[in-house]
């Protein structure tokens, strides 16, 4: 029996289909509550801060050199048309991003980094493609544990959480595990001395503090650690707008901000790979890159409803329901976290079996197919899930 979604934070699971099913009896709102009361969480100290625009950036903030395409990514993730993984590289989801952006601003929709879209950013020179930060010992805690392959063995698992700080911190700064590498050669910050960073008599070793929170590989970064990172932002967080502690942590951790634009409608459009968000006055607030459908599982072309948003949820792994998985398999429920099948979060659709999730594979957004769902990166997905309502319209097109 379906119900219909009210406003409060429920229990949630979710059950593979054609793609991924959310158990309706047990969905959560489409909608938070505002968190009445609710504590206001600790500062972050990795977050942006931003000067306001057209003020002139101190010499000390600037970057150590030129990086004109990831500064415009960096910008472009903030204003909401996000290019995926956030890498300096021009391709596929940086075109969708500055697609985005043009057609918000009137702008000839060229999908390059013309001089006419350069003007139109040029009020954010004042962002610099990178910043440095200090990694928090909170944030290093871990546990850090690989992901076994069998859906009977993450069953036993706690959580599918990262397996590596490397990899939590890719996540938090919407980038891979080798863009922070090439930004930090050796674990120092490009452009600065090597005193900059921890010296290994100081701190742990990166096996040793892997070893500790029990990963089974070394990692280049650590607690204390000073290192440079793509500068992306829009990561202030309102506890008022959020009622549930673990939501608010998830956002934290992914640095993706409380303050969202209100989805009217959605457009997912399958011969662009994209994912657009208009408000009410149908003006573009937002564009994502987007992978959905397969020649096994194509995508339902056509008008849906949003019926409720799992926050961390659970999933129900039914190998009856993969054409590419051996039915032999048992069924497992396995624990929610950002490695898990579906990500961060799941937005159940009126049209059964389907939903638009998370993925524990960023880097494959727009390259690899799904499983008829439409799938967005873990911080994309945490911002387009406070975006919704009951009352969004959801349209598949060709």
């Amino acid at each position: 029996m379906r119900l219909i979604p009210v406003l409060a934070t429920l229990p949630v699971m979710l059950a593979i289909a054609a793609c991924d099913l959310l158990n309706r009896d047990d969905r959560q709102a489409p909608a938070d509550v505002a968190a009445q009361g609710a504590p206001a969480p600790a500062p972050d100290p990795m977050a942006a801060h931003d000067l306001q625009p057209g003020t002139a950036l101190p010499a000390d903030l600037a970057d150590d050199q030129p990086r004109p395409v990831m500064q415009a990514q960096v910008v472009l993730d903030r204003l909401g048309f996000t290019p995926g993984v956030v890498d300096g590289k021009e391709g596929l989801s940086t075109r969708n991003a500055l697609l985005g952006f043009q057609e918000a601003n009137g702008f000839d929709q060229t999908g390059k980094l013309d001089d006419a879209t350069k003007a139109g950013l040029a009020r954010f020179d004042n962002i610099p493609a990178t910043r440095v930060v200090t990694i928090p010992a909170d944030f290093a805690a871990g546990p850090f544990l690989p992901i076994p392959d069998k859906a009977a063995d993450q069953a036993k698992l706690l959580a599918m959480g990262y397996t590596s700080l490397d990899e939590k911190l890719a996540e938090r700064f919407h980038t891979t595990i080798d863009t922070l590498k090439a930004l930090n050669p050796g674990g120092v910050p490009a452009g600065a001395p090597r005193a900059a960073s921890p010296t290994p008599s100081a701190t742990p070793s990166p096996m040793q503090d892997a070893k500790e929170n029990g990963a089974s590989q070394p990692t280049l970064f650590r607690a204390g650690q000073q290192i440079r990172v793509p500068n992306v932002g829009a990561d202030a967080m309102d506890a008022r707008q959020v009622s549930d502690a673990k939501w608010r942590d998830t956002l934290a951790m992914l640095g993706v901000g409380t303050t969202q634009p209100k989805a009217a409608r959605i457009v997912v459009s399958k011969s662009k790979g994209t994912l657009k968000v208009y408000d009410a006055n149908d003006k573009l607030v937002g564009m994502f890159t987007a992978t959905m459908g397969s020649q096994h599982d194509p995508l339902p072309l056509g008008n849906w409803k949003i019926l409720g948003v799992a926050r961390n949820p659970p999933f129900h792994y039914n190998p009856e329901l993969f054409w590419d998985v051996d039915d032999g398999e048992s069924k497992e429920l396995l624990p929610p976290g950002p490695n898990g099948p579906v990500g961060v979060a799941w937005i159940d659709l009126s049209k059964e079996h389907y939903g638009i999730h998370g993925t524990p594979e960023p880097q494959t957004i727009g390259r690899a197919q799904s499983h008829g769902c439409v799938r967005l990166t873990n911080w994309d997905v945490a911002r387009l899930a406070q975006m919704v309502s009951g009352s969004t319209k959801v349209l598949f097109e060709a």
